[in-house]
């Protein structure tokens, strides 16, 4: 009884050693961080939606670390100082490219634009309250001529995150009176859960047929009073 009581006495403490000398690796201090553009025009996206991909190379587990955008296509990811690979993954708003990868020599903070080609892009985009109606005008072109829109939508919301899956109101355009690289409107009533709020958001996106998500404008803060 005594010998099996030190034998895990003694791997009690090994195991206490290990999780200390694993609590003591350094956590990385490097910040790599940036934005997605299309014509040096940083794209509007779903927040934690489109994702890079960072591959590291000379270790032999080979493992992605997925970098999540912000709304406003940008973002920042902690590492450590080495020899990586972005490229962007499937299931984005825009082209899928066969030179899709960026190596980066990471020795610093750093900051860079990842150039992407989107199904569809959106200008001119404004938003004007009316009483309790919103208006959107706004434009959409069409990049990648083989791409077909599927949806293009006009959102608003009571939090800067307002997009397809968070959003208080969604109205749908008629896609078949749309008219690329012409103004289009759209309009939203404010529902009454939003009335009485000082402000609230507005953005439009558009989605081509192939892929899962949505380019968008940039999200406009609209005042209510």
């Amino acid at each position: 009884m005594k010998t099996k009581f030190l034998t895990l006495i003694a791997a009690a403490s090994l195991f206490l050693a290990s999780c200390s000398k694993y609590d003591n690796f350094d956590a990385p201090e490097l910040t790599l961080s940036g934005k997605v553009v299309y014509q040096g025009k940083v794209l509007g996206v779903r927040n934690n939606g489109p994702q890079l991909e960072l591959w590291q190379d000379g270790y032999p587990l080979k493992s992605p670390i997925y970098v999540y955008m912000n709304q406003d296509g940008s973002f920042s990811a902690k590492l450590f100082a080495g020899q990586y690979k972005l490229t962007r993954r499937p299931d984005a708003p825009w082209l899928q490219q066969a030179t899709d990868t960026i190596r980066i020599n990471l020795t610093g903070d750093t900051n860079l634009e990842v150039p992407v080609t989107p199904y569809f892009s959106i200008t001119n985009e404004t938003f004007a309250k009316s009483g309790n109606t919103i208006n959107a005008s706004f434009v959409v072109n069409k990049v990648v001529q083989t791409a077909n829109v599927e949806l293009v939508r006009l959102y608003l919301g009571k939090s800067v995150l307002t997009d397809q899956v968070l959003r208080d109101v969604r109205v749908d355009a008629n896609i078949s009176s749309l008219v690329f690289g012409s103004a289009t409107s759209l309009s939203a009533d404010i529902p009454d859960n939003l009335k009485n709020l000082d402000f609230i958001y507005a953005r439009v996106g558009v989605k081509a047929t192939i892929a899962s998500e949505y380019v968008y404008s940039q999200v406009q803060k609209i005042a209510l009073k």
